[in-house]
């Protein structure tokens, strides 16, 4: 059938925005002033809009909106009637160059079900404007290179609404006889329409005082509920090293005089980083030893972190157009991953960075919704919010920093952010600061930015018996994704390193390869002993290599790679290699693996963290990525069976680890994670091995657990089992942390991951708990997402999965479609499975795209999925 042509598609369909099609704003809007009534049901928006023709032409004023209802047109003080609107816009004629042009609004924030604009959560009133949520408060030409200085005036019921914040200094305050009192706020610095923030609530703070390297005072404050306090801790000190750490890595310097967050319960994203106003999704700012894992501690500081560092990498310089939106995510995914790096192991990190980037952004790049890292056309903005344009954008940055180096790379963003502060600017822009700070042509690079796919790189080492000599012979391939079937070779840094295979001793330095070619040969001189290579250290490139690496060379490296990240993905891509070869002949021989992890753990001098990363087998998700057809139920049936080969061969290991690795009060420090991720996945393969006591540990320590981390992963161990004290552990949870909604999602995505084989009739019957709504996103991404991502579950023969989840989809769709499209990709994978599932899966997508009222959100994805 031909999509775009459905009959039940909406009788417009949703155009395509290009990035060729850009041209400047035809006016500009250096200042802005906003008056708020604000009230749940019935808020009255007035703007006083100072705008100048920004060169010369006829055209008039046009300003974007959604859902408000206009209430009233003035330009210069006189109201005028010729203003007009054209589909989502106001347009309103003007004769001169400079006016004050004001509009007044009626929105209603507490049936604001898409979380975009100004909503209701919990009571308060709050903010979310990227990508294109200013619209839905007040008309404004809400596009990214607008850059306006805002003055803010918030009036409220003062006893619903105690607290008044906005972005910039508050400038003002005062109380009205009739029980309301205002406040007025100024952001001194220019900043376009999606990072315009505002709050209304009965919130609590924790403040405190962060003085820069300049010596100036800056009032940092951390708002939730009252009740919430006592969990603001964590966030408020990690804001605290963010800063330090921007100054010292960077040396920016923070620019206003205070610096707010706010947590709220509905979000459709982590975080917003809107100017001196953050507003956080509750799961990244609450954070207690009871309630949050040692995960969820690391990720509230990243995302503090992140949206902090946003102040310079995305606020004092933001992106000229939608197309740029990597310039500012992947610069700061880039520099919240090394601040991050620096707070606890940086090995760890880096397995943990690219982990995700090959559960998320791989298969994004192999399937129908890959995209360059800079798109070149989008139907809703918001799809674009991406593994791609975050983590693999991050990892061009990492890319150029490694090409440059440290002195030179630092120079390099010295130089971008002195030149465009202030202003809208381009990947490009960026790109030539690289160049011109680090005296590096990077033409053949910027194909990084425009070709989609992850590069294949082959790599085969040959050497010559007595003669010293070693041969490495390289050769890339980018495949074809939609709309790019011919694809240049890419410039790719590569760090290698040859090792003796006899000896164990490094046979030459570390060498940093830029390969720009579709193949090269590269020459190693003085080679006494066979090498074995090791490629891509650290991780130096996003992507995949085939090697001719043997299973001997590949556990040589396991135990003597002196690169972390290298060791690791030895070890990995031994277990890799085993699972992909039991998946297809249907018999794991798994005693090369055992015998690795053997060494590994017998290694001294490891991090107790990195060892439990290393000895963690591939996810069922990426060994589905090695095969051209996916079987769920081989590839599940093979890596138990593994697990269960491992857990009986070291059975007696893993006991001594779990009694050894115990800890007293639960404490939050490097060596204190690394001990409880060890002792957690050694309970795991205990279980694995089929011990008949396992349950009971699990169990045990689930109810004797001061910590959230011990008391989930013994809820994990004891959620895919069959043993009877699964349904207690998951009562006494549920009781326990009732009226707790983050930790109830923990609840409901911890039994949506579960390996038995009766997950998919477990969650549908969840999707009925009076606990669980659409209408939270975190609760949606909890059950929904959670699901996607178990491979076997979700993809079972029936098709059951996917009719569940398109009817969750098409039902969330009518209240939140943002979050709704985030959740699809799991459908369009259709065509990596074998044809029955394909067709199942395939009519789910149809079934979709022909639902009447689709928003465009959902309609886009589904549609590609499609393609």
């Amino acid at each position: 059938m031909d999509i775009q042509r459905s009959a039940a598609q909406p009788s417009t369909a949703p155009t395509a925005i290009r990035r060729e099609d850009y041209s400047p704003p035809a006016w500009e809007v250096p200042q802005i002033a906003l008056d708020f009534a604000l009230d749940p049901a019935d808020t009255r928006v007035r703007a006083a809009l100072t705008v100048t023709r920004s060169s010369p032409h006829d055209m008039p004023l046009v300003l974007d909106g959604a859902g408000q209802m206009p209430l009233s047109v003035k330009v210069d003080g006189v109201a005028v009637n010729d203003w007009r609107i054209e589909g989502e816009q106001l347009v309103v004629p003007l004769t001169g160059d400079h006016h004050v042009v004001e509009t007044e609004v009626s929105i209603a924030p507490e049936s604001n079900t898409q979380l975009m604009g100004l909503y209701a959560s919990g009571g308060n009133l709050c903010t979310q404007c990227e990508a294109e949520g200013f619209r839905r408060i007040t008309w404004f030409p809400d596009r990214p290179d607008v850059l306006s200085v805002y003055r803010v005036r918030m009036t409220a019921d003062r006893r619903r609404y105690p607290v008044l914040l906005a972005n910039g200094d508050p400038v003002a305050s005062g109380e009205n006889d009739d029980g309301t009192h205002w406040a007025e706020w100024h952001d001194p610095f220019p900043k376009p329409s999606y990072l315009f923030a505002l709050v209304a609530g009965d919130l609590a703070v924790n403040a405190s005082t962060f003085t820069t390297m300049s010596g100036r005072e800056v009032r940092l404050g951390i708002w939730v509920r009252a009740a919430d306090l006592a969990k603001t801790d964590h966030a408020l000190h990690a804001l605290k090293l963010s800063m330090a750490w921007d100054e010292r890595v960077y040396g920016r310097e923070y620019d206003l005089d205070v610096f707010n967050i706010v947590a709220v319960d509905d979000f459709n994203f982590g975080a917003m980083e809107n100017k001196g106003l953050n507003i956080f999704n509750s799961r990244y700012i609450l954070a207690d030893p009871d309630t949050a894992t040692d995960y969820d501690y690391d990720a509230v500081a990243a995302v503090v972190a992140h949206e902090y560092f946003h102040n310079w990498s995305g606020n004092r310089i933001t992106c000229r157009d939608w197309f740029q939106l990597s310039l500012k995510e992947g610069f700061t995914v880039y520099r919240d991953q090394c601040f991050s790096a620096d707070q606890g192991s940086a090995a760890v990190k880096r397995i943990e960075d690219v982990r995700g980037l090959r559960a998320s952004q791989f298969p994004e790049d192999s399937g129908p919704l890959a995209h360059p890292v800079r798109p070149e056309s989008y139907i809703e903005i918001s799809n674009f919010y991406t593994a791609t344009i975050y983590n693999k954008g991050a990892e061009l940055i990492r890319m150029m920093a490694t090409m440059l180096g440290p002195v030179r790379f630092r120079a390099a963003t010295d130089l971008y952010f002195d030149r465009f502060d202030g202003t809208a600017a381009t990947c490009e822009d960026f790109v030539a600061c690289m160049e011109e700070a680090g005296g590096i042509d990077l033409s053949q690079f910027r194909l990084w930015y425009s070709q989609a796919g992850t590069p294949r790189v082959s790599a085969g080492l040959s050497h010559e018996p007595g003669g010293g000599r070693a041969e490495l012979r390289l050769a890339q391939h980018v495949p074809a994704t939609p709309g790019q079937s011919v694809k240049q070779p890419m410039l790719l840094p590569l760090k290698v390193r040859l090792f003796g295979a006899e000896t164990g001793r490094p046979l030459t330095d570390e060498r940093l390869i830029l390969l720009d070619q579709v193949a090269e040969t590269i020459t190693f001189e003085s080679v006494t002993e066979r090498p074995v290579l090791s490629i891509n250290r650290g991780f130096s490139a996003p992507i995949v290599v085939e090697s001719d690496r043997t299973a001997e060379d590949l556990a040589f490296l396991s135990a003597h790679d002196d690169d972390p990240f290298a060791r690791y993905e030895a070890m990995q891509q031994l277990m890799l290699d085993t699972l992909v070869a039991g998946t297809i002949h249907g018999e794991v021989k798994g005693q090369a693996v055992i015998d690795a992890v053997t060494r590994t753990l017998e290694a001294e001098g490891l991090e107790l963290a990195f060892l439990a990363e290393a000895v963690l087998l591939p996810s069922e998700n990426f060994i589905g990525d090695q095969l051209v057809t996916v079987d769920p139920d081989a590839i599940h049936a093979a890596r138990e069976t593994l697990r269960t080969q491992l857990g009986r061969a070291l059975l007696p290991t893993w006991r001594r680890l779990y009694a050894e690795l115990a800890q007293g009060r639960y404490v939050y420090s490097p060596e204190a994670k690394g001990r409880r991720r060890l002792r957690n996945v050694a309970l795991g393969y205990i279980a694995a091995s089929g011990a008949e006591d396992a349950a009971a540990l699990a169990f045990a320590q689930f109810e004797a657990a001061d910590n959230m981390t011990d008391r989930q992963a013994a809820l994990t161990t004891l959620v895919s089992s069959d043993a009877p004290e699964r349904e207690d552990a998951l009562a006494h949870f549920h009781a326990r942390y009732a009226g707790n909604g983050l930790v109830l999602d923990k609840w409901f995505q911890t039994q949506a991951l579960s390996s038995r084989s009766d997950t998919g009739a477990v969650v549908e019957r969840l999707a009925q708990h009076p606990d669980f709504t659409l209408a939270n996103p975190n609760r949606a991404r909890a059950l929904l997402g959670a699901f996607g991502v178990n491979q076997r579950a979700f993809n079972a023969a029936d098709g059951s999965g996917y009719r569940f989840l398109a009817e969750q989809l098409i039902a969330l769709d009518r209240l939140n479609p943002q979050t709704a499209a985030k959740l699809l990709p799991p459908l369009g994978r259709w065509r990596r499975f074998d044809a029955k599932r394909s067709g199942l899966m395939r009519a789910e997508l149809v079934r979709i795209v022909e639902t009447p009222g689709l928003s465009k959100d959902l309609f886009e994805q589904a549609s590609k999925s499609l393609d």
